[in-house]
């Protein structure tokens, strides 16, 4: 697990005046990222994982995890991610979340974050324009949304919620509000608990 150390930081402000500058038209202010689409957006099982796109052991969990997770568990829990970037640790872990983000806006937040996992050891600015490219964006409008910095609120927004949850590290698991270990078993246990309805959203 990657674990993150809290600096000041005076980027609201700087990203306010760089908003200023972009033209805005057709960014979304609010996320538009959807539950995993294999997962049942309906259920009342919600599993949530707090990411960071820079951390290996994210990369990892994708693999090991979430992927044999959705397999065995697709149908009976809505899963999805909020961002929680170790940052300066990870320098561009704030890109590729506002980036994905950005991509959420045209329905392509999964596929640019499993582009992320596949190419993590570059991470620049020209990767992830040329994932946007390959996932056939409109780059007008993906550019502009990155350059608006618009997409940092809502990375803050939900960073902010996994510290007041106590996320110190990358990937931390919740099922349902409640804190598991970042295995299968001990997330599959948590989901057929909480379908049981032995535990109730928080």
């Amino acid at each position: 697990m990657h674990r993150r150390y809290f600096l000041p930081s005076v980027i609201g402000s700087l990203l306010l005046l760089t908003a200023c500058s972009v033209d805005t038209k057709g960014i979304a202010t609010e996320s538009n990222r959807p539950p995993h689409p294999r997962s049942n957006v309906n259920s009342a099982v919600t599993v949530t994982e707090f990411i960071d796109l820079q951390c290996e052991a994210c990369r990892a969990a994708q693999t090991r995890v979430i992927k044999p997770l959705l397999e065995q568990y697709g149908s009976q829990m809505r899963y999805e991610v909020k961002h929680f970037p170790i940052y300066p640790n990870h320098r561009y872990s704030k890109e590729a979340a506002e980036a994905a983000e950005c991509a959420a806006d045209q329905g392509k937040f999964w596929e640019f974050e499993e582009m992320d996992y596949e190419n993590q050891d570059d991470l620049s600015p020209k990767a992830l324009s040329k994932w946007a490219t390959d996932l056939g964006l409109d780059m007008d409008l993906f550019e502009r949304c990155r350059k608006s910095n618009i997409k940092m609120a809502i990375v803050e927004a939900s960073q902010k919620e996994g510290e007041q949850l106590g996320v110190n590290g990358t990937p931390t698991f919740f099922v349902n509000g409640k804190r598991v270990e970042s295995t299968i078993e001990a997330i599959g246990a948590a989901i057929q608990e909480a379908a049981s309805g032995s535990m109730m959203p928080l």
